[in-house]
């Protein structure tokens, strides 16, 4: 099972984690493993591409897999508001892929 955590602090998402296979085919044909990542690159890519400065990113890649994202401490109120916009849009539709798929995808959200 694909696992991703998603941790808030003060009502905005700071970071998360995606952890996991998804156990549906091999790896690299697996197509619930490929709308998680491919979701949670674009978030990736929108925040290196719309923030002043980038999210600090690690990806292993292996049997577990792990993908973590978190957002500089600093960010300006505009970037602040540019990084919420990208990371509820990448919340909403992972919630919708664990709606549909829920023995393939687990999100949990920490507040």
């Amino acid at each position: 099972m694909i696992t991703v955590s998603i941790e808030y602090r003060d009502e905005q998402i700071v970071a998360f984690t995606i952890t996991g296979h998804a156990g549906y085919a091999a790896p690299g044909q697996d197509i619930y493993c490929a709308g998680v990542s491919a979701i949670a690159q674009t978030a990736v890519l929108g925040l290196a591409r719309h923030l002043s400065t980038g999210p600090q990113v690690q990806i292993v890649e292996g049997e577990n897999n792990l993908l973590q994202c978190s957002l500089p401490v600093d960010l300006s109120s505009d970037d602040r508001y540019k990084a919420q916009l990208i990371l509820s849009t990448m919340e909403a539709g992972l919630l919708s892929m664990q709606e549909a798929y829920p023995q393939y995808v687990k999100v949990i959200v920490r507040r």
